[in-house]
């Protein structure tokens, strides 16, 4: 883009130059903010993840048992008695940004003949529902996390923007324009030393 060649023009460069300077480092606080979060945001997603596993691996002992849902009829299968309504979840502000906060995960209330099903579903049922919430929960922070790389993606284009382009652009006016001015300087005190020269040549 062009620009003019003047004193104004000089001014507004070096103005945008101390705008973009005083703005960078916010910036780049911002960003290592974010990526010191999203890194112990992972760390705590891991966590849950080999938690939900490690329950989900627990079951491996009732395999027998659950096979015994196939011998219940399809409206007492067990699905249907564990079955989510509601991720109840709020949202909290972390390094500038907005992300869900998981508060708990509600089921619908089915009723339940306990002379329809054998004694270990009461204990199975507590388990689906804590594999339930868990996968809820997990669900939520990988949106957490999503959020916050958003975020550090558009920082870091932000940061790159002001450091590759608008600082380096606004000190190449600045040099342009000062050059410029300086051999607009020169020419003048040149044009002055010859004019004063015609006018002493011609007074003699």
């Amino acid at each position: 883009m062009a620009i003019k060649l003047t004193k104004n023009e000089q001014k507004v460069q070096k103005d945008n130059l101390k705008q973009f300077q005083r703005y960078l480092p916010t910036l780049q606080l911002k960003k290592q903010q974010l990526q010191s979060v999203i890194m112990k945001e992972n760390q705590e997603l891991a966590a849950k993840e080999a938690e939900r596993a490690a329950m989900i691996g627990n079951l491996d002992d009732w395999v027998a048992v659950f096979a015994e849902n196939s011998i219940f009829e399809e409206s007492k299968k067990l699905d249907h008695l564990v079955q989510p309504d509601t991720v109840i979840a709020t949202t909290e502000n972390i390094a500038g940004v907005k992300v869900p906060l998981f508060k708990e995960l509600t089921f619908k209330d089915i009723p339940y003949n306990v002379d329809d099903y054998p004694l270990w579903v009461d204990t199975a049922i507590v388990k689906l529902r804590e594999i339930a919430r868990l996968d809820a929960l997990v669900s939520t922070m990988h949106k957490r996390v999503e959020c916050l790389e958003k975020e550090l993606r558009s920082t870091s284009q932000r940061v790159n923007l002001f450091e590759k382009v608008k600082i380096p652009e606004a000190k190449e006016n600045i040099r342009v324009i000062g050059v410029y001015l300086g051999d607009q300087q020169t020419n003048a005190v040149v044009r002055g030393k010859i004019s004063k020269k015609k006018l002493t040549g011609g007074n003699a």
